[in-house]
């Protein structure tokens, strides 16, 4: 996906030096370009995050705005800013963007899913504390939270455009999971986009963070729960579905729509060019593992 705004290290460390000075004198480096933000290491202990796509500056504003409401209630850590920037008309950047904690650890996509399945406790636990009634001014997500069958026409769009391998049997289990009775319940905070780069795992594959809370918003439960497809392998998804029963019992239709959205956000990731192979490599993964569910 190509960016609207080139951000480099010259730019934050302009940007610092405005704006926090304090820190403009620490070490800088590129650590990720993703889709709509960079990463960049500030310090041993801080990250900068900078959107470099109009489309999703906003959303940095969100995690500005609630990740230190909901932060106290959450079982792992999540990326509250310690420091907020604003744009700069001196140096021509129109956003805001956000000095955070650096966690060290592994990118979840970077891990073999038999090497996750130690996160499926502590990712439930995550889950079961996070899905709690959101207000009415939480931030709304058009593609996130929604009702399955609004991703419709996305999800076939991509099987007629030939990204989708597999395209009938898609199809098929689609026709099926989107027909779930939808969400009657509150609206429940949700993440938002559940997949493993969004993880932090430590070495020995335990949970240490969960981050880019860029998606957040209020709705259906079922966004997050695919989770159980795209993070984890069947013995993993056992655990996480089991450690969530409490809440979303095995006949629960919020399963069915869970697969569903796993299904829909699995193929949206084949569609990344080859600039985030890794995402595409995590649509092929996520997408195997839902349809070889049984």
């Amino acid at each position: 996906m190509k960016a609207d705004l080139d951000v480099t290290v010259d730019l934050v460390r302009g940007l610092l030096a405005e704006q926090h000075p304090d820190l403009a004198g620490l070490p800088l480096r590129v650590e990720a370009n993703g889709w709509d933000n960079v990463m960049i290491r500030l310090g041993d202990d801080l990250a900068v995050r900078v959107p470099r796509r109009e489309v999703a500056a906003h959303l940095v504003e969100h995690e500005q705005r609630w990740l230190p409401v909901l932060a106290p209630r959450l079982p792992v850590t999540v990326p509250v800013a310690l420091r907020v920037g604003r744009p700069s008309v001196g140096l021509g950047y129109p956003w805001s963007w956000s000095v955070v904690p650096w966690t060290d650890g592994r990118r979840g996509s970077d891990v073999a899913p038999e090497r996750r399945r130690r996160v499926a406790g502590p990712l439930a636990a995550f889950h079961h504390a996070l899905h709690s009634p959101a207000p009415s001014d939480a931030p709304v997500n058009p593609v996130r939270g929604v009702a399955l069958p609004t991703r419709d026409e996305a999800l076939r769009g991509r099987v007629e455009r030939g990204v989708v391998p597999d395209g009938d049997e898609v199809l098929a289990l689609w026709s099926q999971l989107v027909e779930a009775p939808g969400w009657e319940g509150l609206p429940l905070w949700i993440h938002g986009d559940p997949h493993p780069g969004n993880l932090v795992l430590a070495d020995d594959g335990t949970l240490r963070a969960v981050v880019d809370f860029g998606d957040m918003t209020a709705g259906d439960p079922a966004t997050d729960l695919a989770a159980a497809w795209l993070v984890l392998d069947a013995e993993g998804r056992a655990v996480y579905r089991d450690a969530l029963g409490d809440r979303y019992p095995a006949d629960d239709p919020v399963w069915l729509r869970a697969r569903g959205w796993a299904l829909t956000m699995s193929t949206s990731m084949l569609e990344s060019g080859p600039e985030s192979a890794w995402v595409h490599r995590m649509g092929t993964e996520s997408l195997a593992r839902v349809l070889g569910d049984t």
